[in-house]
């Protein structure tokens, strides 16, 4: 077995010197206090001096009126209240009044072009007028929607006054003039985009008139209805027709057999019977016969008599067959015709038939025509509102915007004015807010507890081995604890943290495999059990024969977490001469994970840990796993993790960001290298920093794939469940 002499100590003379630099110059949370109270009164009399100079520096301002008027202007301009309705393709949206183009109108107001001729007008009566003058002392802000306040200030009353008014009529007038500018463009629009549509109207209609022209029709749905109801009615006839004809074939079928009998037997013939001709012929011969047979008893065949009888029947025979072939042949000549009459009512409704389908194609053509007439009627019609609507808005010559006050301008006294002086009052508590969030920054710079993974390798040196980031998803119910119905899930993106944290843990042992490891913390809730279970299940995952062991022999919860039963474990190993092979379980989050858990909790485990025995099993564990990790208590105050590192490649230690202090992560360095403990690395779990980059590319690939909570390690070691590692080989099984 690889011992941790064979191994050079981490913690070099630089390690050394830089854990002295942070004893030296940490500061805890008391000092950091104290710097505050220090500087205290700077920070106040900073504040109170800025504001202070703020307010002074806008008293010692010459004093001067202030003219104020306010406008009322119009959400929509002319051209956007026309074209309000007309359709987007169109390409004319109305105006909202927005901030934006509020800020535009008040830059056009404040332009050379709109306040030169103010100037020009009033300069004969104030030479020292000027539009650099003007601007500088003029303020325009939107008050409300679609309201602008104008401020003038100035030293002079009457020039407040004057300007003033100078300032609403000239705004006024340039809102009329910018209205008929837009109307003037918005007919010119109008006109550009009606002429294409009428032309598009007229093609349409002359389209319509074509083909009803052609097709001899005025509309296709009505003549559609005839021609269905005349093909139901011919189909009807049809079917009547041919019922008769099957008649018909039957009857001249029975009477064709009938007249395959003898003369004898058909006396009871049903379609002859029927026919009153042949029916008194036949009576006729048969009375002929009775006769016969009467006049044969009492005279011989000889007899006068009889052959009168006789030849009287061979004259009624040749009728009676002629009677019978006369029937036949109107059979014949009734079937014949409806025959015929089936033929052509076929033909007829064939033809109707085909005539449905063309007047199909000929409707959906209409029906095309009828709409896109419609649409550009439509548009048309739109336009020609439009422009009528323009033109009357053309004629019109009242101002757009409205001055709110009927006196045109306000004038306040010099002593009135104190806007200036709050403004600077504002500003000067705003700097004093930014001195105040900064010294919150200091606060938290300086503070004893590591809050990032960065602040931890500087302090320590050490090797980081992985940032687990914090995700408090990570804690849901167990397979066993889950509701009926759910499924406990987990982000493999966030697996993938563990597997890259083992990865770099083979890559520090690249000469000499590392076989075993101890997994523990500088103090109690640090996350180090929950990192320990999933490492090891990264581990399995990637094909190696993993064995998690619970040495934290005081207070065992590991087997809680992996949802095991810890009936026997590592005290009955070594206190009972229990086979080891006989007390580890297959983890049921990983086939290639073995546990083995802790067992009763005995009166002194470091007697245990310290044993022969114990350093045997380890030696025979480490000889039939791939890796052995071993969960221990926390490094202060406990010399179990330090019994063990000595017989494994070495410790990994977590530290818990966000919580972990600098004085603790130091004392506990400081024991580890007064036992020569091999320290492989650190971990930084909870890490509320950015996600890493990795983290966020499997999140990014198995975003589509996986429908997973985000998960992550947030529990104490004494109190985090099993959940995160149930969630996690729960992915594994479904991938």
């Amino acid at each position: 077995m690889l011992k941790s002499e064979k191994y050079p100590h981490p913690l070099s003379q630089a390690n050394k010197t830089q854990l002295n630099d942070v004893e030296e110059g940490g500061l805890n949370l008391g000092q950091v206090g104290s710097a505050l109270r220090r500087r205290a009164f700077l920070i106040v009399g900073l504040t109170a001096i800025v504001a202070t100079g703020a307010v002074l520096k806008a008293e010692h301002d010459p004093p001067a009126y202030q003219g104020e008027f306010e406008i009322l202007t119009k959400p929509l301009t002319g051209e956007n209240k026309a074209l309000a309705d007309v359709p987007q393709t169109l390409g004319s949206q109305p105006k909202i009044a927005d901030a934006q183009t509020t800020k535009t109108t008040i830059a056009v107001l404040q332009s050379r072009k709109v306040l030169a001729p103010i100037v020009e007008e009033l300069q004969a009566k104030y030479p020292k007028l000027t539009y650099e003058k003007l601007i500088k002392n003029l303020t325009i802000e939107p008050e409300q929607e679609s309201i602008l306040q104008v401020q003038y200030l100035n030293a002079d009353e009457k020039q407040v006054i004057d300007v003033s008014q100078a300032l609403a009529k000239t705004f006024l007038q340039h809102s009329l003039a910018e209205r008929q500018a837009d109307v003037a463009q918005a007919i010119k629009f109008v006109k550009q985009e009606k002429l294409p549509i009428e032309r598009r109207v007229i093609s349409w209609q002359n389209q319509l008139g074509n083909l009803r022209l052609q097709n001899n029709l005025i509309d296709p749905t009505q003549k559609a209805g005839e021609l269905s109801t005349h093909i139901t009615t011919l189909t009807q006839q049809q079917l009547e027709n041919r019922v008769q004809l099957a008649q018909m074939v039957s009857k001249y079928q029975v009477l064709q057999t009938e007249l395959a009998r003898r003369s004898g037997e058909r006396a009871g013939n049903l379609v002859l019977s029927e026919n009153p001709r042949y029916q008194k012929i036949l009576d006729q011969i048969q009375e002929v016969d009775v006769e016969i047979k009467k006049q044969s008893a009492k005279f011989t065949d000889f007899n006068p008599t009889i052959g009168t009888l006789q030849d009287r029947k061979d004259n009624l025979l040749p009728l009676l067959l002629a009677e019978e072939d006369r029937v036949q042949r109107d059979f014949q000549s009734r079937i014949q015709e409806l025959q015929a009459r089936d033929r052509e009512l076929g033909v007829k409704i064939n033809n109707l038939n085909n005539s449905v389908k063309n007047l199909a194609i000929i409707t959906r053509n209409y029906d095309n025509i009828q709409r896109e007439l419609q649409v550009a009627t439509q548009g048309l019609t739109q336009f020609t509102t439009k422009e009528q609507a323009l033109q009357l808005e053309k004629a019109q010559k009242q101002q757009p915007w409205q001055l709110l006050d009927p006196k045109l301008t306000k004038v306040t006294e010099p002593d009135a004015v104190s806007e200036s002086a709050r403004k600077n009052l504002a500003l000067g508590g705003m700097l004093g807010l930014l001195l105040g969030v900064g010294a919150a920054l200091v606060v938290d710079k300086l503070s004893n507890v590591f809050y990032t993974s960065k602040d931890l390798k500087e302090a320590t040196r050490l090797p980081l081995l992985g940032v687990v980031p914090l995700r408090k998803e990570l804690a849901l119910t167990t397979k066993e604890n889950a509701p009926k119905g759910v499924q406990p899930v987990s982000s493999i993106s966030f697996f993938e943290v563990f597997r890259s944290l083992y990865t770099n843990i083979l890559l520090l042992g690249s000469d000499t495999p590392i076989r075993s490891l101890v997994i523990s913390s500088a103090a109690q809730g640090d996350g180090k059990s929950t990192v320990a279970i999933q490492l090891a299940q990264a581990a399995a995952a990637m094909g190696q024969r993993v064995l998690l062991v619970d040495a934290n022999l005081r207070c065992p919860t590991l087997h809680n977490r992996v949802g095991l039963m810890n009936i026997q474990g590592l005290t009955d190993v070594i206190s009972q001469d229990l086979e080891w092979s006989n007390v580890i379980e297959r983890s049921p989050l990983e086939e290639n994970l073995f546990v083995m858990s802790a067992g009763p909790v005995p009166p002194d485990s470091v007697r245990l840990l310290a044993s022969g025995k114990m350093q045997d099993l380890m030696d025979d564990l480490q000889a039939s796993f791939d890796l052995v990790i071993y969960d221990t208590p926390p490094v202060l105050g406990f010399a179990d993790a330090y019994l063990l590192a000595a017989n494994t490649n070495g410790m990994v230690l977590v530290a818990g960001l966000g919580k972990l202090k600098r004085t603790v992560l130091q004392q506990a360095l400081e024991e580890i290298q007064v036992s020569g403990t091999v320290i492989l690395g650190l971990i930084a779990n909870k890490s509320k920093d950015s996600t890493p980059s990795s983290y966020t590319h499997y999140q990014q690939y198995y975003r589509q794939s996986v429908s997973a909570e985000r998960v992550g390690v947030d529990t104490d070691d004494d109190t985090a469940n099993s959940a995160s590692t149930s969630a996690s080989m729960s992915n594994r099984k479904r991938r």
